[in-house]
């Protein structure tokens, strides 16, 4: 089928009003009309849907797209029909959500020819008798939507996707279009091979998003760092991603007593309630999102001012995705990142247990993550880096690392030994193993290898590993180094890498951030140290304070009240004992326990110094976080097993001590000696108890490790510091 271009504006003012395409909208279409394949790579926001909706509307027969999200789908037939609501069965979709009197409508409507387009999830493609009503239609041409879903490179890879080629052969073959918002050379790759069109026309738009800032911030005093954010950006529609239903919930509950309008959203809600709260969002009701992955494929909200992520995401392809909801009309959007090493380590050990070839790709995709976090290179250039795209300015002017630089220094020797290390190894080891290396660090790997034995072994040994991993990134992105993908990430010199080791010359280069791996949430693990920022006359005052009261309980100091408890003392100044609960890790246990001094010695501070206390920005806690606290106490006082708490409310083993030591630190009192009694011997048991009251500088578990030897495990310390915090603080 040919249309000219003039027949085919027509057409798009006819059926959506515009007057012109976007981007190479007009190309694409047209390369469809004529019976072609395409592959579709188009950053979110550039109007994928168009490219074969409008198609869709002017060819004969039945187009079918393939989509993986239920709500997505019911997003864009109620969108298609919005724009002709003269025919409403124009548009259908078909998935498990439907009723039998409903199925029954979309198969009268697909056999009487009505439907231009038919939404289908990959299960539901699956179904027998789906593929033979399907065999009895004209199918115009197949759209896979998400078509990153097929690779298992991709952020979201779907096995239901990688049958669609079989799938379309059974139905009957006809034109594919594949798009994504987000792919790298690999995945794009992989989705032309899968289903059968590496002879594609492939239609490339740049991922530059100008209007975008990134930032990377570093994980402490988060909910108050988010609150004031949201706050300074009042009215703006904004969503906050996490990775887990349960962090969905507790920081959608703090943002509404902080008097924001937030709702939460994922799959643990029933489909109504999920539902209804997009719908909200849409329509401004609620200025906040807080959402698992799951929100926002397809939701056409053109002015989200804002995508914070809570938790750093497992691949930086879904980092682009959520980032990319923000701005969407080429207005403003801030991309706020919250970023610890530590949660890098948490996704790590949730890949145990899976095939090992997942868990290598896992890995990778969470290393490029790590790489994008702690640079201090343009986010943009190694964002755009990632996927395959050269960005050649130096300084983007809208990123952290580009508005506030850091040092640089002439690189041109850390190259070199870079890339001799790449070549020593015979290109066979990947960016940690050659950075272990130079640095020195030997281990079981290296020495297996005898690449202790090489003359470049610990020539860089003045550095860290992290700091020539810095080097190696930097060296990639110069182009440099290049990663062999297939070999899940061994380091292979380029061309350009191998003239630039024969004739050297000066490059600039920076290292990357430094990350504190700090856990100052009131309900996580115990925090190591603050972060300062508060008033370091009165945190001196307060220390004292502490001191002398631990002397005179024969207490050690952080059973009193710990360090970040009296930081955010200092900057938020309680004068009241309510107030003083407000403080991370304080609860009322310890309010009234050890309080009445600390807002006594505050409130003359305040008083004495004429201080304007911050009121406006002390954030309200939620009391027994979604009930899974009162739960927990509820179940130890009736000795229930550990591992069937856990399993109760579907925690980790370790995220379960993190709610019990948060529930303890803040003044409640637990007995699990009879968990004890099984967990571990007496003798065992009296030595840490015995650590912690005579020994202990500091609450910290990997000072107590270090002291009490290799025979005892964490999990055993952490048991004994919940029992002995629990009877001596509270």
């Amino acid at each position: 089928m040919i249309m000219t271009s003039q027949e085919l504006h027509d057409k798009l003012k006819e059926y959506f009003g515009f007057d012109s395409f976007k981007g190479q909208q007009e190309e694409i279409i047209q390369n469809l009309l004529m019976g072609k394949d395409a592959f579709v790579l188009m950053p979110t926001g550039g109007g994928k849907s168009l490219c074969y909706q409008l198609p869709a509307l002017i060819m004969e027969g039945t187009a079918i797209v393939v989509s993986p999200l239920i709500a997505l789908m019911k997003n864009q037939v109620d969108a298609i029909r919005g724009f002709l609501d003269e025919n409403m069965g124009v548009a259908h979709f078909l998935n498990s959500s439907l009723n039998r009197q409903q199925l029954n409508d979309v198969r009268s409507a697909l056999l009487t020819g009505s439907t231009k387009l038919l939404y289908v999830a990959p299960e539901s493609l699956t179904k027998d008798e789906n593929i033979q009503l399907l065999r009895q239609v004209k199918i115009s041409f197949y759209a896979i939507d998400e078509a990153h879903c097929i690779s298992e490179w991709g952020h979201d890879f779907r096995p239901e996707y990688r049958r669609i080629q079989i799938l379309v052969q059974e139905i009957g073959k006809a034109p594919i279009i594949a798009l994504t918002a987000t792919a790298t050379p690999k995945v794009q790759s992989d989705i032309q091979k899968n289903l059968g069109m590496l002879d594609a026309t492939v239609f490339k738009l740049s991922f530059n998003r100008p209007n975008l800032y990134y930032e990377v911030r570093p994980k402490q005093n988060i909910d108050k760092e988010i609150i004031k954010f949201i706050k300074a950006n009042h009215e703006k529609s904004g969503i906050i991603y996490c990775l887990s239903r349960k962090k969905v919930e507790e920081v959608a509950e703090l943002l509404v007593v902080n008097d924001i309008r937030a709702l939460p959203y994922h799959a643990g809600l029933d489909s109504t309630t999920r539902s209804q709260n997009q719908d909200k969002f849409l329509m401004e009701e609620v200025e906040v999102i807080v959402a698992t992955i799951a929100f926002g494929m397809g939701i056409d909200k053109p002015d989200v001012r804002y995508v914070i992520h809570y938790d750093i995401p497992k691949s930086l392809e879904g980092y682009y995705q959520e980032t990319g909801r923000a701005g969407r009309d080429g207005g403003e959007g801030q991309c706020i990142t919250f970023y610890r090493y530590k949660d890098i380590q948490k996704l790590e050990k949730f890949m145990q247990g899976k095939p090992v070839s997942e868990q290598e790709i896992g890995k990778q995709l969470l290393l490029e993550t790590v790489a994008y976090a702690e640079t201090n290179v343009c986010r943009r250039r190694v964002l755009l880096h990632y996927f395959g795209e050269d960005y050649l300015q130096d300084n983007c002017g809208n990123c952290d690392n580009c508005l506030y630089p850091k040092t640089q220094f002439d690189g041109q020797e850390q190259l070199c030994i870079v890339l001799e290390a790449v070549e020593a190894v015979k290109e066979q080891f990947k960016a940690e193993h050659v950075a272990n290396i130079i640095a020195g660090q030997s281990n079981s790997i290296i020495k297996s290898y005898n690449h202790h034995l090489l003359d470049l072994f610990g020539i860089g040994k003045d550095k860290s590993p992290h700091y020539w991993n810095a080097i190696i990134r930097q060296a990639l992105i110069l182009k440099m180094l290049d990663k062999n993908i297939e070999n899940y990430g061994l380091l292979i010199l380029t061309d350009h890498g191998s003239a630039f080791l024969l004739d050297p010359e000066p490059v600039m280069l920076t290292e990357d951030r430094e990350f504190a791996d700090e856990d100052d949430e009131p309900n996580g693990a115990m925090p190591k140290g603050g972060s300062g920022g508060g008033d370091m006359e009165l945190m001196a005052l307060l220390k004292d304070l502490r001191r002398d009261l631990a002397k005179k309980l024969k207490l050690p100091s952080f059973v009193i009240f710990q360090d970040p408890s009296l930081e955010d003392m200092s900057i938020q100044y309680p004068i009241t004992l309510n107030e003083l609960k407000n403080c991370q890790g304080v609860g009322e246990g310890k309010a009234k326990k050890y309080g009445a001094a600390f807002v006594d010695l505050i409130s003359k501070y305040v008083e004495e110094n004429e201080i304007e206390r911050p009121q406006d920005m002390v954030v309200k806690s939620v009391i027994n976080k979604s009930g899974i606290k009162v739960y927990i106490i509820q179940s130890i006082d009736r000795k229930f097993q550990f591992e069937d708490i856990a399993e109760a409310k579907g925690l980790q083993m370790d995220e379960l001590f993190d709610e019990i030591e948060a529930i303890v630190n803040s003044g409640t009192k637990l007995n699990i000696d009879y968990y004890l009694e099984q967990a571990l011997d007496e003798d065992k048991l009296e030595e840490i108890f015995d650590y912690f009251k005579n020994d202990a500088q500091s609450e910290s578990i990997e000072d107590a490790l270090e002291t009490l030897g290799s025979d005892f495990t964490e999990e055993e310390v952490r048991l004994v510091r919940i029992k002995f915090l629990s009877e001596l603080g509270n």
